[in-house]
């Protein structure tokens, strides 16, 4: 017998075990209003299921709390989406989430029934509870999105869309999910209860009064268990739609041509053979002052090496010239020109394959296979990057920095990991695809 068999065995015995507590129980007591059995309940719950009136109140109060559900987890999602873009929406939004968590259901149910119709007030409490946990859970998931994945994306020009499905929906996964399940049975609560008060016509909230006013226990425990029975299969699916939606790989949107994001607005005139100027270029981090008066000009097709010691200040110069980092002084002219780089960290998206990592910035995996090719063996194209070995994951990072649109090509470390074989190959790869392009690495070699 399987582990599996056991455990539905082991589970089926234990619920058997309560319900035959719960029998015992109800004949101990023996009073039909305090306490009614299983057996009794079971059968007032079948009187009702067969009636066209008992799905038409499941489907009504499907409709009123599903659209609560609904109205809170739009409306929370987008407020979180606006005040992770704009912190000042954050500091407004936060004082008001706090105050609906804080309020008691019961007094927004009778600020409710004063201002609106009871049709509408079980509509009006499942969103005020679902609100505020979908808010919060929401900004917390966007805040978590890793902060270099969102500079790498920011340099490589990555669209909105990819950075949306490959970036912050990983990040906010964990904390939707466990949102969702709480969402879900609280709404159903509140909601049932809004409706035991308010008594809208058609609604499980009527029944269950109607019960009470009538000291119809088996009843109101009827109705209960199917109040318990919606609200586990509404959760059920709405966690299963989400992990569809997690799976789901939609196609990757191409890089848009434009010019650098740290391009001025007008940009300076140059000589035909330079495409980058520092001038003057200082940069310091408290007492440690990591450039001092750098100035360089730089022409296409040219490949400059920088090999100081670590800490020397590449990865910051790098850093100032796609415009992470502000330099404290001197000027960066970029005269319009496109950049692409490869991080001294891989910085991919460790969940998915290597096909995807390079469509985020080609918008097709087959224009991602042209660069893959000359580096990774095929069969390892589709495995998540999280398995590859670190040279191979090397290999992929400089892929996508290879595959972006740019003039001037910014590696970082391409040769860290990479034994003697694969750093011939990566060379020859790095002078094939920047061939009429500025070049500038930093390197031990």
């Amino acid at each position: 017998m399987s582990d599996f068999v056991r455990k539905i065995i082991r589970k089926f015995i234990i619920i058997l075990g309560w319900l035959l507590l719960w029998q015992l129980l109800s004949l101990w007591v023996d009073n039909q209003i305090l306490l009614v059995g299983p057996v009794t309940t079971m059968a007032a719950l079948f009187q009702r299921v067969i009636t066209f009136a008992f799905w038409k109140t499941i489907w009504f109060s499907f409709l009123r709390i599903g659209a609560g559900f609904g109205l809170g987890f739009s409306v929370g999602f987008l407020l979180a989406v606006l005040s992770a873009r704009f912190q000042i929406l954050e500091e407004i939004f936060s004082p008001f989430m706090t105050l609906i968590k804080a309020v008691p259901v019961a007094s927004f149910v009778v600020l409710f029934l004063i201002w609106w119709h009871s049709q509408v007030l079980a509509v009006a409490i499942s969103f005020c509870v679902v609100l505020p946990q979908i808010y919060i859970s929401t900004l917390q998931g966007l805040k978590s999105a890793d902060r270099e994945l969102l500079e790498m994306a920011k340099v490589l020009r990555v669209p909105l869309w990819n950075r949306c499905f490959y970036i912050y929906r990983p990040a906010l996964n964990p904390f939707l999910t466990a949102s969702l399940r709480i969402a879900v049975g609280m709404s159903w609560k509140s909601g049932v209860a809004a409706e035991v008060i308010g008594t809208p016509d058609f609604s499980i909230g009527e029944g269950l009064y109607m019960a009470k006013i009538t000291l119809d226990t088996a009843g109101i425990l009827a109705w209960s268990a199917v109040i318990i029975l919606i609200s586990i299969l509404c959760e059920k699916l709405l966690l299963r739609l989400w992990d569809v939606f997690m799976a789901w790989e939609p196609s990757c949107k191409s890089v848009k041509e434009r010019n650098s994001l740290r391009m001025p607005e007008k940009p300076a005139k140059r000589k035909a053979d330079t495409v980058l100027t520092l001038t003057h270029v200082s940069k310091s981090y408290g007492a440690n002052e990591v450039l001092k008066n750098f100035s360089a000009s730089c022409a296409p097709d040219e490949t400059i090496r920088f090999t100081w010691p670590s800490g020397g200040g590449k990865t910051t110069l790098f850093r100032l010239i796609v415009g992470l980092e502000p330099a404290d002084t001197g000027e960066i002219d970029l005269y319009g020109s496109r950049l692409t780089m490869l991080f001294q960290e891989d910085r991919l998206c460790m969940d998915y394959d290597a096909l995807t990592n390079i469509a985020m910035v080609t918008g097709s995996k087959a224009i991602a296979a042209e660069y893959l090719k000359d580096l990774l063996p095929e069969e390892d194209w589709t495995k998540p990057c999280a398995e590859l070995s670190g040279g191979m994951r090397r290999r992929v990072a400089l892929a996508r920095a290879l595959a972006v649109p740019a003039d001037i090509v910014i590696l970082d470390e391409p040769y860290t990991g990479l034994d003697g074989e694969n750093r011939q190959n990566v060379a020859a790869c790095i002078e094939k695809h920047s061939a009429g392009k500025l070049v500038l690495m930093a390197t031990h070699i």
